[in-house]
């Protein structure tokens, strides 16, 4: 090592230090280390009622969910005027995801056919679908559907996916009670360190669903 390049090294190991030492100090003077007093950081400002209630997780059970309900028929008028522009008039896809269809894909034993993962056959929860929607579409206008549409279009595309009856009405509780098609083939989480091996075939794992019987 040259004599010109030690104290170069030397700085910036001082340097690295000295960014350490700072990193470990909150605003305000206090230690990472001081114990149980939180670091303040003189931004944000507390959430008001308002902002929380736009946020829920889509409990499977359909206990956080809103009032409300929507019908097939009110679901299919709101499908085509605000989404089969995207997902196709048949629920087919388009520039948008395919919405139904799909049975049987997700575990095949040809490497040919991949899997098609829509609401019929990827989802386990059908309050899945209502938080989706609602969160996320429209898509040029994400949240601006009511609860009542967002029922009607959960109803709609389920009837649509042979899950729920032509006259279907759904709300919180009947929403909840739907039983989607593939709900017993997903598993619980698991580490991916604790994840089995692969199957021979691309499709048929068990991290992802149980082997085809």
């Amino acid at each position: 090592m040259s004599t010109t390049t030690e104290p170069r090294l030397a700085l910036a190991t001082v340097a690295v230090a000295a960014l350490l030492c700072a990193c470990a100090v909150a605003p305000g003077g206090r230690s990472s280390t001081d114990g149980d007093a939180a670091p303040q950081y003189g931004f944000g400002q507390p959430a008001t009622p308002a902002e929380i209630a736009r946020f829920y997780s889509s409990l499977p059970d359909g206990s956080d969910l809103p009032r409300g309900s929507g019908t097939v028929s009110q679901g299919k008028a709101l499908y085509d005027s605000q989404c089969a522009a995207c997902h196709g008039d048949n629920l087919q896809g388009g520039l948008g995801d395919r919405l139904i269809g799909g049975r049987g894909t997700l575990v095949n034993a040809d490497p040919t056919k991949a899997p098609v993962k829509t609401v019929e056959n990827y989802w386990p929860y059908a309050t899945t679908l209502f938080d989706y929607i609602k969160r996320a579409m429209p898509l040029t206008a994400p949240e601006s559907l009511s609860d009542d549409q967002v029922y009607a279009l959960s109803a709609y595309i389920l009837a649509r996916a042979n899950i729920v009856g032509a006259d279907a009405t759904m709300d919180a509780k009947s929403l909840a009670a739907v039983r989607m098609p593939n709900r017993d083939g997903f598993i619980p989480d698991r580490r991916p360190e604790s994840f089995p091996a692969p199957a021979a075939t691309p499709h048929q794992t068990k991290a992802i669903a149980p082997p085809a019987k």
